[in-house]
């Protein structure tokens, strides 16, 4: 037969709790019951010493006591002058009260003694481990409605982290992963969201390019339709790079050992901006573990974003730090202000006021970051001296 109980935790172990204290009642209750008889049974069968005395205390006989099971103490007496007596003393129970009745068993010795013994025992512990469990389990049932939210598609859904035990430690280890599949699916909305506007642009300028080329396609039209195409590329394999990025297990390349002076004098000859290495700073030290690819890619596409805001002047600065190594991009734009300083390393994100004709379509920084992130280091960006931006990533040497 179901019983809807037994789907409690809480009460499953106040059961289990109860009744262990039962059984161990029980058996001590057996084992005292025991005791007590093999003790009655070896001091009935031991006799004791008995002497008799007269009014002047003086030694008249001598004689033995023996317990009697079910009748009482019996005393064997010979006097000093050859009479033998035998006395028996009634039990207490037996003897006659007052009143003429007998005086009743203790409550100890009655058939149902240890019966109510055991049932008093058992309520007490009851009703005294009921909140102790209750209030344990309590956590593990938030636990599991917390879980049901999420499940059903409340991603925000959170359990409260209370204690320093293993249901603590479950809380918050569903809390960071419930943290990061939230995180995940809502760049993945918002990915496909802005890929879907991104992607729209350029084909409608290519649709429009190629309803007003006629027959004989200008030079500028063919011009156009060859920017936009570009731009389609460069989108989808950004989008790409960034879906990759995101799925942990993907395989991004060989990690091998990389000299950011090469890699960095290769991209600032390719971009025609100025490398420097700061004061102090050993160029066999500038060498970090990561995927080169990703790494010229981070770079890159930092020297791109400061040649499109910056103007001509940029510059590129190597330096370490302790364990760290950093690489410094610096321009001479209009700068960033403070409030948006975290938000033009998310996806698509575009600073007020940039056009597209500027080129880019908002996922070259947040690739920088997730480039970085992946190699266990860091970006951002700071306010250069003099006017400016500077975009420094952070890498473990």
């Amino acid at each position: 037969m179901f019983n809807p109980y037994s789907r409690h935790f809480y009460v499953r172990i106040w059961l289990a709790v109860a009744g262990g204290v039962v059984v161990l009642t029980l058996t001590a209750s057996w084992l005292m019951r025991i005791a007590v008889e093999n003790e009655r049974e070896r001091v009935a069968n031991v006799p004791r010493s008995v002497v008799v005395l007269d009014d002047n205390d003086r030694e008249i006989g001598s004689g033995s006591a023996l317990r009697v099971p079910g009748k009482g103490i019996e005393f064997d007496v010979t006097l000093d002058d050859g009479r033998k007596l035998s006395l028996q003393m009634a039990r207490r129970e037996d003897i006659p009260g007052p009143d003429g009745r007998r005086t009743p068993p203790p409550w100890w010795r009655t058939p149902y003694g240890p019966g109510w013994l055991i049932v008093l025992v058992g309520m007490a512990v009851a009703l005294g481990v009921y909140p102790i469990v209750r209030r344990m389990t309590k956590r593990l049932e938030v636990l599991q409605r917390s879980v049901q939210r999420w499940g059903e598609g409340d991603l925000s859904a959170r359990v409260p982290q209370d204690g320093e035990d293993e249901v603590a430690d479950l809380a918050e280890r569903f809390n960071e992963s419930a943290a990061r599949i939230e995180t995940l699916v809502r760049s993945h909305k918002s990915l496909l969201a802005n890929a879907s506007h991104e992607l729209r642009s350029p084909l409608t300028r290519i649709r429009m390019a190629v309803e007003l080329m006629g027959q004989h396609p200008s030079e500028l039209t063919r011009t156009e339709i060859t920017r936009n195409i570009a731009e389609l590329d460069q989108l989808i394999d950004e989008i790409l790079l960034a879906s990759r990025l995101d799925a942990r297990e993907a395989d991004m390349g060989t990690v091998e050992s990389v000299e950011l002076v090469g890699l960095a004098a290769e991209e600032c000859a390719r971009t025609n901006a100025e490398l420097e290495l700061s004061e102090g700073t050993d160029a066999s030290a500038l060498t970090v573990r990561g995927v080169p690819r990703l790494l010229r890619r981070a770079i890159r596409n930092l020297l791109e974003n400061a040649r499109r805001y910056g103007g001509n002047d940029i510059s590129l600065e190597l330096q370490t730090e302790g364990p760290q190594a950093k690489v410094v991009v610096n321009d001479r734009g209009p700068g960033v202000p403070p409030a948006l300083r975290d938000r033009i390393f998310e996806p698509f994100y575009r600073l007020p006021g940039a056009s597209e004709r500027e080129g880019g379509v908002g996922l070259g920084l947040a690739l920088v970051k997730s480039i970085a992130e992946r190699h266990g280091g860091s970006v951002r960006c700071e306010s250069r001296p003099g006017g400016g931006a500077s975009f420094v990533i952070t890498l473990p040497r």
